[in-house]
C-alpha cells in the first residue's frame, strides 16, 4: 500500500511566494532580507493553521540560501537548502514550548545558542506554541532575547499573544497573521483538488472553506476527511452530509414561512431538522447568520461580504427582496435574544419553537 501523506504535509508552501493569504507579512520579511535588515526576536501570532510556522521556515531557510532567487526565494539547490529540504540541517532548531517550557529546557537552549552555525550565517531558533512558557522560563530566556549572538534569531509563533510578557514582546518585531478569507481557501483547495484527480463542487469547497474558519490546515484536513468519504467525486450533498452541516436549504424554506405567517410548516420543518441529528443550539445559530446574510444581501455594496458560491448568492439576493427591511432587523434581535437564553432553558426544543413562532408573528405584528 502506497504512504499517503495528508494534504496539510504535501502541499506546505515552501515558498514565500506559495504561502496563501499572508501576502503583507510575506512581503515584509522579503524586503527584511534584502535589506539585510533582519531583527533578532520575531514574533509571529494569530489562529492556528494560518501559516505562521509555515512562515518561520521558509524564513530560516531563505536566510542561509546560499543563491537566492532575483525574487528573492531559496534556490533548493545549495548545501544549506538541501540539508533544510531533508530536515538535516544543523541551523534550524524547533522547540515545542507546550512540552519544553521549564526553565531547565530554555537553559538548554540558551547554551545551544552560543554555537555558531556550521554552514550559512544565522542559526535560527522557531519556539511554537511560545505563551506555554512558564514566568521562569520566559526570564530564564529574556537577557538571551535581548542580546542574542550575532548569528542568532529567535522567531517565536504563539495563538495566544495576551499570556506573553510585556518584557518579551517589546523586544521582538510582531507579525500578526489574519484569518484566511474563505475566497483564498476556496482557491487553493480547487488546486488541490485539480493535482489529486479529484472533482468537486463549488459549493462543497464553500462549506469545507467555510467551516475551517479561516485556517488553511483545517481546511485541508476536513478536504481529506471528505475525499475518504466520497472518492474522487464530491458532491455538495455528499460534504454536508459528512460534515453534518444544515443544508442552506433548509433556512430559505423557513424563512419563506415566516414571510406567510406559516407556523405549521415552520414546526414541521423544525421536526424534520432534529430527526436528521442536527443540533437545535447549531440550528437557531445557523439561522440567525441566515438572517444576516438577507441583511447584507440588501445592498449591492455588502452582497460581497457574503462568504459563499456565486449561485448561493444570487438565491440570498433574491429573497431578500421579499424581506421587509424591518423584519431582517427584528428577526435578527429575536434570535440572538434567544441564542442567549438557550441555556437558561429547561426544555431546549420548545424554546427553539417558540422562537420559530415568534418569528412567524413578526409581519402579522405588523399588519394589525
Amino acid at each position: 500500500m502506497e504512504n499517503f501523506i495528508v494534504s496539510a504535509r504535501k502541499y506546505r508552501p515552501a515558498t514565500f511566494a506559495t504561502v496563501i493569504g499572508q501576502e503583507s507579512i510575506t512581503r515584509t520579511l522579503k524586503n527584511s532580507i534584502e535589506s539585510g535588515h533582519l531583527g533578532q526576536a520575531y514574533l509571529f501570532c494569530g489562529p492556528r493553521g494560518v501559516g505562521k510556522t509555515t512562515c518561520a521556515r521558509i524564513f530560516a531557510k531563505t536566510i542561509n540560501c546560499q543563491n537566492l532567487s532575483p525574487e528573492l526565494e531559496a534556490c533548493n539547490e545549495c548545501e544549506s537548502c538541501k540539508s533544510f529540504n531533508t530536515s538535516a540541517s544543523f541551523n534550524v532548531v524547533e522547540l515545542d514550548a507546550a512540552s519544553n517550557n521549564s526553565v531547565d529546557d530554555i537553559r538548554q537552549l540558551i547554551d545551544q545558542v552560543r554555537i555558531p552555525p556550521q554552514i550559512g550565517k544565522y542559526s535560527v531558533y522557531i519556539i511554537d506554541e511560545v505563551h506555554m512558557l512558564s514566568t521562569q522560563a520566559f526570564n530564564a530566556f529574556l537577557k538571551t532575547l535581548e542580546e542574542p549572538p550575532r548569528h542568532a534569531i529567535f522567531i517565536l509563533a504563539t495563538t495566544e499573544k495576551h499570556k506573553i510578557l510585556p518584557t518579551i514582546l517589546s523586544r521582538c518585531q510582531i507579525f500578526d497573521f489574519n484569518r484566511i478569507k474563505v475566497d483564498d481557501i476556496v482557491n487553493h483547495l480547487a488546486n488541490v483538488a485539480e493535482k489529486e484527480g479529484v472533482t468537486i463542487d463549488k459549493e462543497a469547497l464553500n462549506v469545507i472553506a467555510t467551516k475551517a474558519s479561516g485556517g488553511l490546515r483545517d481546511a485541508l484536513s476536513i478536504f481529506d476527511q471528505i475525499v475518504s468519504f466520497s472518492g474522487k467525486n464530491v458532491t455538495y450533498q455528499n460534504t454536508i452530509e459528512n460534515l453534518n452541516v444544515l443544508d442552506y436549504e433548509y433556512f430559505f424554506k423557513l424563512t419563506d414561512f415566516f414571510l406567510k405567517s406559516d407556523y405549521a410548516s415552520a414546526l414541521v420543518t423544525f421536526d424534520e431538522i432534529l430527526n436528521k441529528g442536527f443540533d437545535d443550539r447549531n440550528f437557531l445559530q445557523g439561522l440567525c447568520s441566515h438572517f444576516r446574510d438577507l441583511l447584507v444581501s440588501k445592498d449591492p455594496k455588502t452582497i460581497p461580504l457574503l462568504e459563499v458560491s456565486e449561485s448561493t448568492k444570487e438565491r440570498y439576493a433574491n429573497q431578500s427582496k421579499n424581506c421587509p427591511i424591518d423584519f431582517l432587523f427584528t428577526a435578527l434581535d429575536l434570535a440572538q435574544r434567544f441564542d442567549e437564553k438557550y441555556k437558561e432553558s429547561n426544555n431546549k426544543r420548545l424554546h427553539v419553537e417558540l422562537a420559530l413562532l415568534q418569528f412567524c408573528n413578526i409581519l402579522k405584528k405588523k399588519l394589525n
